[in-house]
């Protein structure tokens, strides 16, 4: 629950960028570079030949989104999932599935009385294709076989080569290398001696890289990419990390990544189960012959409680393991683990090592297993599986009887941790603090993680953006409904739709609930338009506008038979949905579960009101205003960028559909004229661009190494200015000369300058592998950078300028005693800095400003007291330094997502820029008070401006 800091987005660094947007699986994928929202894009011509059934044509595809109303024959001797591809073959010309024998391959079979769903996943050239799958519901009896209906996702505009010409150790660094510059790049502080010193060796590094493999991004013609799943923690927080990054198979560039760890809260800036890494987990009691016995625990709620526990005869005593429940089928456990010596980091995707059962010296559990959570833990787990298994005729999350762990208590650094997740093996749940209870402690929390795993193994909605935000739904919804189920709290009560409502320790449930599935919010007024390095696109931000519907229709489909809404849904969920749905297709898979359970017209009508009534429709996308001027729209990339000077920007922006590679371009920042294409269309990603309104300087990812690319904006030939084999950002010109920060092999950043002329870059540090400077900026022939530099045995953390002509170098005067610094800014008056010299806070962080000769230094807003910001980026003129900053505050909303503010030099004004409520990020000074941002706000990544600050926005 607590903020941790901003270190997502720095300053012209690989910052996630803002995401295209398009109905389902566009939202993910489509037009823009993967986008965290959506809009719908041009509908696919309907097949040539019209079958005799409801159709809803796909997206981008001439391959159906939904055909229901069917009632025809199916091979009734052959396995289902034959069966199914024999039924697409034998209807090419509805499906347009040229091979479905070669091109889909059996993922699952879900078999409930007469009614048979396969799930088919879909290759191409033998390739997996991201979220391409295709659903084929059947039914089978008295010997006969017929299919019912069809639903999901084959790509049929796929044309791209399936030959790698990056090789996979590169596309491993590169993906670590985005992973680590996304949750620290935003400041260089203490931390980053530890996390260099650590990459020195394999056993010591912070983060790793694993490939999965060759997968097909389905964007327009496809994206040839290596997943590369990211395990480690964040340097800054300790925070674990554990996510999939799709690496650019042509060109090395990483063109999508998101969290793989399925959280009940969103983690504030600092899933697939096929990349999964196979993990053992720890040795478990024995049960011999003994199927367990009963006790009971007292909960947190100070109630008495059954439970299923197992008495060990050698040990003589009693653990909190359950062989009960499944001793007829699976004959697995549900396990309950003391994790109260665990770090988070070390709990997720992995077993943490030393891990024990909770053990008792009697049957009745009570005093320290009451504390620490584990007896509300292993009763509400036996709950959540007994609801799946008697409501839904489900065997465990997989339907086939899986055991179930839960670990209970996990800290941060031996300090409070307030979430919980499922990280595709297990439930972790974290210790509260003063104000929560330990995370285990409220039913919905628990159901809430369960029914992730649940999730992942029938639809595996894709964990980011709209399909992420409908899984949070999901989990929201099943947690709440088993929640008020076993309560007996009615439907009408204002308090049923509240999400760990009983973590409360002192205060009221409704103050400190996560969510509140009542709290009536739509698509037109609600929506935030984020990018995935927020929240995973929007995941928790964006879920109570569906789950919101979801619970409607709970209450008013049948007041007498909550129940019934349960069975629709997660009907819709098993036998409908699929990995990249959007709010559109699963409003849709629901209505189709509507008519196939058979409910009335009035039912029918009453789940389409509760959609209508959150704003979940077609089109709903296109009714979300801005403040702002757009200067360049849809620029359907990610993580790449922008800038101004000279009265010029430049960005960088791909083709419509998303599929080329990025292209750098640049235009009047006072919106006159027609933008102008600066680099090649030569199969590489040109990114992180700066320009001063003479020229622009980019970087070109190529197959093995990058280049420093520069072009006058006036029109000539492109030069190469330099050539690294590690990554290169912050990129700044000025008059001919290139300012860049670079990353050694080590973790060590260092900033250089090329001269015109200079055909190797001179260090302001003296030189690669010494640790270490960061964030530059650029301004009258003087560098301004943040530096990490030895003092005796310590290391002290300052802000230092470099006059490029004589090599003479000066550190700015510090108030204190900063611990990490923030992105620099130089203006021919003034150095600006972010300085953090609290890291135990919320990710606070001053805007500090001295003279050029590193005197006079006053804080414009101070890191402690009423308006402290947590902000991550800098721009300045000589009127102006503009932040991009959050808001510390416990919860996302509007107000607290990346947005700009905006002092006056001298500090006696602050402003908003803007009052666009979707997030803004990658500002760039204009001159004056004018400034340019990407902004998600719309959904579309779009290049905006504004002349001068909005205001208060209050």
């Amino acid at each position: 629950m607590r903020k941790p800091r901003a270190g997502t987005s720095g300053a012209g660094t690989a910052k996630e960028g803002l995401l295209a947007r398009g109905a389902g699986a566009a939202a993910l994928l489509g037009a823009a570079a993967l986008l965290a929202t959506s809009v719908p894009a041009a509908q696919a011509a309907p097949p040539a030949q019209t079958p005799a059934a409801d159709v809803v044509p796909g997206t981008g595809t001439q391959t159906p989104a939904l055909v229901d109303g069917l009632h025809e024959s199916a091979d009734a001797k052959a396995a289902p999932a034959d069966a199914a591809r024999g039924h697409l073959a034998a209807k090419e010309s509805r499906y347009r599935i040229a091979d479905p024998g070669r091109d889909l391959t059996p993922v699952q079979t879900l078999r409930q009385g007469a009614d048979e769903t396969v799930r088919l996943q879909q290759k191409y050239h033998g390739v997996e294709v991201l979220g391409g799958q295709y659903v084929v519901r059947m039914e089978k009896q008295d010997g006969k076989r017929v299919v019912t209906g069809t639903s999901g996702k084959y790509f049929t505009a796929l044309t791209t080569s399936t030959t790698a010409t990056v090789a996979e150790d590169v596309a491993v660094r590169r993906a670590v290398s985005s992973v680590a510059a996304r949750v620290g790049g935003a400041t260089l502080g203490k931390k980053d001696i530890q996390r260099a010193e650590g990459a020195k060796s394999a056993a010591g590094a912070a983060l790793t890289g694993t490939s999965g493999g060759l997968v097909v991004i389905p964007r327009g013609a496809g994206v040839l990419t290596y997943r590369v799943t990211v395990r480690g923690t964040e340097a800054n927080t300790g925070r674990p990390v554990l996510q999939d990054v799709y690496v650019d198979a042509h060109a090395g560039f990483p063109v999508l990544q998101y969290s793989r760890i399925k959280t009940l809260t969103a983690p504030k800036p600092a899933t697939g189960t096929t990349a999964h890494q196979a993990v053992r987990g720890p040795a478990r009691t024995q049960a011999n012959d003994n199927p367990g016995t009963t006790g009971t625990g007292v909960k947190y709620s100070g109630d008495k409680v059954p439970l299923n526990i197992y008495f060990d005869a050698s040990a003589k005593q009693y653990n909190l393991v359950d062989y009960a429940r499944m001793a007829a089928t699976s004959k697995n456990t549900l396990h309950t683990w003391d994790a109260r010596a665990v770090d988070v980091g070390d709990a997720s995707g992995q077993w943490p090592s030393g891990l024990k059962e909770f053990t008792n010296a009697g049957p009745d559990y009570s005093g320290d297993a009451t504390a620490a959570g584990a007896v509300d833990a292993h009763w509400a787990a036996g709950q959540v599986y007994d609801y799946y298994k008697n409501v839904h005729g489900r065997d465990s999350l997989d339907g086939r009887g899986m055991g179930i762990d839960s670990l209970v208590g996990v800290t941060l650094f031996g300090g409070p941790y307030v979430n919980a997740f499922w990280d595709g093996q297990k439930m972790v749940y974290g210790s509260g603090d003063e104000q929560y209870k330990t995370l285990s402690a409220d039913l919905d929390v628990v159901g809430h993680e369960m029914t992730h795993g649940v999730v992942e193994n029938t639809a595996n909605l894709v964990y980011a953006g709209q399909s992420g935000a409908l899984n949070e739904a999901l989990a929201d919804y099943f947690g709440n409904a088993i929640d008020v189920t076993v309560s007996g709290t009615k439907m009408d009560d204002p308090d049923s739709g509240l999400i760990g409502e009983n973590l409360c320790r002192t205060a009221k449930p409704r103050d400190c609930a996560f969510r509140d599935l009542n709290d009536g919010r739509t698509t037109s007024k609600d929506y935030l338009g984020v990018s995935f390095a927020t929240d995973n696109g929007g995941v928790h931000l964006n879920s109570t506008i569906f789950s919101g519907a979801l619970w409607d229709i709970r209450q008013d489909l049948d007041p007498k038979d909550p129940l019934l809404a349960d069975r629709l849904v997660y009907k819709a969920l098993s036998t409908y949905m699929t990995p990249l749905d959007g709010y559109t297709e699963a409003r849709n898979a629901i209505l189709a579960a509507a008519k196939d359970l058979k409910l009335s017209g009035r039912q029918q009508n009453i789940v389409k009101r509760s959609f209508n009534a959150h704003g979940i429709v077609p089109g709903w996308e296109n009714a979300i205003g801005v403040d702002s001027d757009q200067l360049f729209g849809k620029l359907n990339t990610t993580g790449t960028g922008t800038a101004a000077g000279g009265g010029w920007w430049a960005t960088s922006k791909s083709n419509d559909d998303g599929t080329e590679p990025y292209s750098i371009w640049a235009g009047k920042a006072d919106g006159t004229g027609s933008a102008k294409l600066i680099s090649p269309n030569d199969g590489r990603f040109h990114v992180y661009p700066a320009t001063d309104g003479k020229s622009v300087v980019w970087a070109a990812f190529g197959t093995s190494s990058l280049d420093i690319l520069s072009r006058p904006i006036a029109g000539g030939p492109i030069k190469k200015l330099y050539t690294s084999t590690t990554n290169v950002q912050n990129l700044r010109v000025e008059n001919g000369t290139v300012v860049f920060e670079s990353f050694d092999p080590f973790g060590g950043r260092h900033v250089g300058f090329l001269k015109p002329g200079d055909r190797e870059p001179t260090w302001v540090d003296g030189g690669k592998y010494q640790l270490g400077t960061a964030l530059p900026s650029l301004r009258h022939g003087t560098v301004a950078y943040a530096k990490l530099y030895p003092v005796g045995d310590d290391y002290k953390i300052g802000v230092e300028t470099y006059d490029i002509a004589t090599g003479a170098t000066r550190l700015a005067q510090q108030l204190g005693e900063p611990q990490a610094i923030g992105q620099t800014g130089i203006t021919g008056k003034n150095v600006f800095w972010l300085a953090d010299e609290n890291p135990a806070d919320q990710g606070q962080m001053a805007v500090r400003r001295s003279t050029l000769a590193g005197t006079g230094t006053v804080d414009l807003s101070p890191e402690a007291g009423p308006g402290a910001l947590i902000p991550f980026d800098l721009t300045a003129s000589d009127d102006a330094v503009t932040v991009n900053t959050l808001l510390p505050d416990t919860r996302y909303r509007n107000e607290t997502l990346p947005k700009l503010w905006q002092f006056s030099a001298d500090g006696t004004r602050k402003e908003r820029v803007s009052c666009n409520r979707g997030e803004q990020l990658y500002p760039s000074s204009a001159g004056g008070r004018k400034v340019v941002w990407l902004d998600g706000t719309t959904g579309f990544t779009d290049l905006v401006t504004r002349d001068r600050p909005a205001g208060t926005c209050s």
